[in-house]
């Protein structure tokens, strides 16, 4: 008898661990984190430079905005999974296992209270980031239902997405300097690139449901084009990153940056099989982790400042 009830509480622990890396899974665990470490160490290395680490991570308003960020993102990433439930099926069957050990019932609710969570968070911040944090809880269910069958509103809206709650980081501390605006446009332009990739890596689900993304509507040929094209593109801000004294030692990574996506672009225009396409799609994620870790060496005079300050 005990033995059937150690084997009970067994196979419930078992299935309860399940449904954590299923929920992980649906909402993308790892994005979620680098969001909250991007966020901090923007705010700590671009958006306040000025202000110690203590002052930054103690800031009750800057927790608020990130957690409603954290809350309104992952309910994206529950939303969108449920839109694309049957293309998930075709390009991601093993992920789409592990993502059903959760129903979908408990996925929408789980999606309806974090949405109510990110809009709360931003409402105790003041009412204007409780719109924005509306506008865009709004916008991602747009884009999952609608934007994404299609080719440039679909681009377009991912990429925008992906970049804006940093925005609200940005807006939070009203610095508008040339070097974040630059720093923007390099992001966006990688974003694109990698979210391209993503078409083509997605490309038989998508002809499968119907979806008209911009591989599928104008090949991949045109795919690669517009890739390399924005590839090109990310250099010219690179460049004009080089020109601020500021960088400091955050320099090597966009010689490194230079360096892979040099070979992305190469390797994109020979890539056919869509395991090579998300091995350039995951180099793309490292590179943007990368970049988001190499944060902390913008002007390394300020990072010693800061940790001092720290000490004392």
């Amino acid at each position: 008898m005990g033995s059937k009830n150690y084997t009970h509480e067994f196979f419930k622990y078992e299935d309860f661990i399940k449904k954590i890396f299923s929920l992980l899974s649906v909402i993308r665990g790892y994005n979620i984190l680098v969001l909250i470490i991007a966020q901090y160490l923007a705010a700590v290395f671009i958006f306040s430079p000025e202000k110690s680490i203590r002052h930054v991570f103690f800031d009750i308003d800057l927790l608020y905005i990130v957690l409603a960020s954290v809350c309104v993102v992952a309910a994206g990433y529950i939303i969108n999974n449920f839109y694309d439930v049957q293309v998930d099926k075709i390009n991601r069957p093993v992920k789409t296992g592990l993502d059903n050990y959760v129903k979908q019932s408990t996925k929408l609710s789980l999606y309806f209270f974090l949405n109510f969570l990110g809009f709360t968070f931003g409402l105790f911040v003041s009412l204007k980031s409780a719109m924005f944090f509306s506008v865009y809880i709004f916008s991602i269910w747009f884009y999952s239902h609608k934007l994404k069958r299609y080719a440039f509103t679909g681009l377009i809206s991912a990429t925008v997405l992906t970049i804006l709650p940093f925005f609200a980081v940005f807006v939070y501390y009203k610095n508008f300097s040339k070097i974040i605006f630059v720093h923007a446009i390099f992001l966006f332009l990688v974003i694109m690139v990698r979210e391209l990739i993503k078409d083509l890596e997605n490309i038989k689900g998508a002809i499968v449901n119907n979806y008209k993304t911009f591989s599928v509507v104008y090949g991949e040929l045109k795919t690669k084009q517009l890739s390399l094209f924005l590839l090109l593109s990310t250099f010219f801000p690179i460049i004009i990153l080089f020109s601020y004294p500021a960088l400091s030692y955050m320099r090597f990574y966009f010689y490194a940056a230079l360096i892979t996506l040099s070979f992305v672009g190469i390797y994109l225009w020979k890539a056919k099989r869509q395991n090579q396409y998300r091995f350039l799609h995951n180099i793309l994620k490292l590179l943007l982790l990368v970049g988001v870790l190499s944060l902390v060496f913008i002007d390394t005079s300020l990072l010693l400042e800061k940790v001092i300050d720290r000490l004392h």
